[in-house]
């Protein structure tokens, strides 16, 4: 199982490469098409641990003045 992030910039808010290292921080890899980052599951998350995880997504990107979605499959 797979979550993707896509980013979407400001040109008020934290630089893309800033994002990046606050991603990384939380396991992502870059990636190149439809989507911007992805992290990648070592077993299928519950819902629980689907929202924690989302939450600490927010957190890492809080302040940033990016906007961000997010797609488990």
């Amino acid at each position: 199982m797979k979550t993707y992030v896509t980013i979407i910039f400001s040109s008020e808010g934290a630089k893309p490469s800033e994002i990046k290292s606050r991603l990384f921080g939380l396991g992502f890899k870059a990636v190149r098409g439809s989507y911007d980052f992805v992290y990648e599951w070592d077993k299928e998350p519950d819902i629980d641990t689907l929202l924690d995880f989302a939450d600490r997504i927010q957190t890492a990107l809080k302040g940033t003045e990016v906007l961000f979605s997010i797609e488990t499959v």
